[in-house]
């Protein structure tokens, strides 16, 4: 954003606006099947979505320090967190967020708020203590980037494409229920099961572009952080013990952990170590496949060995 100093991607944000371009194709597709079905009810219909997706900008970040069982912390109670945070929002000429630390053995980190004014950053204990200052300070700017950049808001919104072509989906297969009980049984259930597959479709279609969408704004906010502190070193080498980290931590953190997978700084993997040779075997690919929110760890730390490049020249 023009307010802030991180960097921008330009090839990156040529696809993230062609992604979000699709996404709202989708969503016109999804709230015209909507109030197709609905007929003279559709207003109502249509409030009642707003009046959710306005819920849920307006409880994001209460949610999200619910859900991570986060707490504020004062500069007083943690003075070395601060003390990055105001420093990296001085490089970046940003206001700075609230800061929350959650009490997890799993090392990593997320930002979550409808704005500027009501962002927290939040940090796990874990990563407080396998971490060394350069090393969070790379992750708190990627996560900062991802406030400077909007990106809280803008996967708000295209992720509600998803719960609005699932009420629409709710709502056909609603209707197929009920043909029985019209005249025209056969008619009714063509709709009903048109708009039932139409809706699906839109969600699936959605699930892809927004999943692709955060693939790229992880990519955009690791550059803005390396660039921003001027040592991608240290981002990779934290990437690079927040994912190999999963092998040290107790299974049920690391179940509890997983439910916020999608804002984290790196996805957190279950591995399984039931084998009686010692040896262990990762349930998760490091490669990402369409499905994935972030990008692979060897894919990030590659882009991110490029800007070393870049920036020793």
């Amino acid at each position: 954003m023009a307010t802030s100093r991180f960097a921008a991607d330009r090839q990156l944000s040529v696809r993230m606006v062609t992604v979000i371009a699709l996404i709202a194709v989708a969503y016109a597709v999804a709230i015209s099947v909507l109030i197709l079905v609905l007929g003279r009810f559709w207003p109502l219909g249509v409030a009642v979505v707003v009046a959710f997706f306005v819920f849920q900008m307006a409880t994001s970040d209460r949610v999200a320090l619910a859900a991570s069982k986060a707490h504020e912390v004062s500069a007083e109670e943690e003075p070395e967190l601060h003390a990055i945070v105001d420093r990296l929002c001085a490089l970046a000429d940003m206001p700075k967020p609230r800061v929350a630390l959650i009490n997890s053995p799993v090392p990593n980190a997320f930002a979550a708020g409808r704005s500027r004014r009501r962002v927290v950053l939040c940090v796990t204990r874990g990563l407080r203590e396998r971490l060394d200052d350069a090393e969070i300070e790379g992750v708190l700017a990627h996560e900062l980037s991802h406030v400077a950049h909007g990106d809280a808001v803008v996967m708000t919104v295209a992720s509600f494409l998803g719960v609005l072509a699932g009420l629409t989906a709710r709502v056909g297969a609603r209707l197929m229920y009920f043909a029985g009980r019209a005249r025209n049984l056969w008619q009714f259930l063509a709709v009903a099961f048109a708009v039932t597959i139409l809706a699906a479709i839109t969600w699936f279609v959605s699930l892809l572009l927004i999943r692709a969408l955060s693939r790229y704004r992880e990519f955009a906010a690791d550059r803005a952080a390396a660039l921003l502190t001027g040592n991608p070193g240290a981002l990779g080498s934290a990437l690079t013990k927040v994912s190999g980290a999963a092998g040290q931590i107790p299974s049920q953190d690391l179940r509890r952990a997983t439910a916020l997978n999608a804002f984290y700084f790196c996805p957190v993997h279950i591995q399984n170590r039931a084998h009686a040779d010692g040896s262990r075997s990762d349930k998760t690919a490091t490669g990402h496949s369409v499905f994935s929110t972030h990008p692979s760890v060897e894919a990030r730390l590659e882009r991110l060995a490029h800007i070393a490049e870049e920036l020793s020249h």
